[in-house]
C-alpha cells in the first residue's frame, strides 16, 4: 500500500537540501559516491531504469537519479514520518515517483512495493543502523526484488577492524575537519533534528519518528568484505566495492 500524502506550508525542497548539506558535514565527497552510483545503474539499467531507493529518507537518490535520468521511475521506501514527510512534499505531482511507508525488518515489506522486480535497489547511508542478523535478512528480501542483470548498492560506512592504526588516524583527521566546519556554520545531525523539531510543519512527524527510532539506531557496520560474502550467499552472483573513500564504501552486489 502506497501513501503520497504531502502537508502543505512548508519548503520541502529548501529542507531537503538542508538535509544534503548536513549530511555532507560527515561526508564530503557525498556527491562523488553519488555519480559513480549512478554510473553503475546507467552501465547495468541503461538510462530508463526502474530503482527502488531504499531506506530513501528525504529522496537524496531519487533527486539525483531523476535529475541525470529523466525517464528513470522511482520507488521510494521508509518508515521515518518526519523525512518521508519532505520526501513527498519535494516530488508532489511528480508521477515517476511513489513512496511507500514500510518498517525494512518487517519481513512483508515487499509486498507494500507497486512492483515485483527493479532494475536497481539503491541506498546509501541507512542500512549502518541494523545489526547483523536483521541485515541478513534484509539482503535475502532485495536480491528477490533484483532482475536478473541487476544491481544492488550500498553506500555505507563499513569498517575493517583488521585495520585498527588505519581507521584511527583517519578518524582523528577527519572529526578535526568536521570540526573546522563547525566553527565555519556548518550543522550537525543533532542540530538538524533540534530545528525539525521546532517547525511547525515538521514537528509532529519529527516527534513520532523519535518514538520509533529513539536518540539513535543501535546498529552495526561490518566491513565490505562482510557485505559481499552475505550478498553472494543470498543470491548475487558477484558483489564488490566499486569506490570508497577512507571511511565509505559504495558496494555492488550483480543479480
Amino acid at each position: 500500500m502506497t501513501d503520497t500524502r504531502t502537508t502543505a506550508g512548508a519548503d520541502w525542497r529548501a529542507w531537503q537540501e538542508s538535509w544534503d548539506r548536513q549530511q555532507e558535514w560527515y561526508m564530503p565527497d557525498r556527491e562523488e559516491r553519488f555519480r559513480i552510483m549512478l554510473d553503475m545503474v546507467e552501465a547495468f539499467a541503461g538510462t530508463e531504469p526502474r530503482v527502488l531507493d531504499l531506506a530513501c529518507g528525504t529522496g537524496s537518490i531519487t533527486a539525483r537519479l531523476l535529475a541525470r535520468f529523466p525517464d528513470a521511475t522511482s520507488t521510494g521506501v521508509d518508515l521515518d514520518p518526519a523525512l518521508l514527510t519532505i520526501a513527498r512534499g519535494t516530488f508532489e505531482g511528480d508521477d515517476r515517483v511513489t513512496f511507500v511507508e514500510a518498517d525494512l525488518k518487517d519481513p512483508d515489506w515487499p509486498a507494500r512495493l507497486p512492483y515485483g522486480v527493479y532494475d536497481a535497489v539503491l541506498t546509501a547511508t541507512a542500512l549502518h543502523w541494523l545489526r547483523t542478523g536483521p541485515l541478513e535478512a534484509l539482503y535475502g528480501r532485495v536480491a528477490d526484488l533484483v532482475r536478473h542483470g541487476g544491481v544492488f548498492m550500498n553506500a555505507d560506512h563499513m569498517i575493517d577492524d583488521t585495520t585498527p592504526r588505519i581507521n584511527a588516524a583517519e578518524s582523528t583527521l577527519r572529526r578535526s575537519r568536521m570540526d573546522q566546519a563547525m566553527r565555519k556554520g556548518a550543522r550537525d545531525w543533532a542540530e538538524w533534528w533540534q530545528l525539525a523539531s521546532r517547525d511547525p510543519v515538521l514537528a509532529a512527524p519529527t516527534a513520532r519518528r523519535f518514538e520509533i527510532y529513539g536518540a539513535h539506531a543501535d546498529g552495526e557496520m561490518p566491513s565490505a568484505a562482510w557485505h559481499a560474502r552475505v550478498l553472494r550467499a543470498k543470491g548475487f552472483a558477484e558483489a564488490r566495492p566499486v569506490w570508497c573513500s577512507p571511511s565509505d564504501t559504495l558496494l555492488l552486489a550483480l543479480k
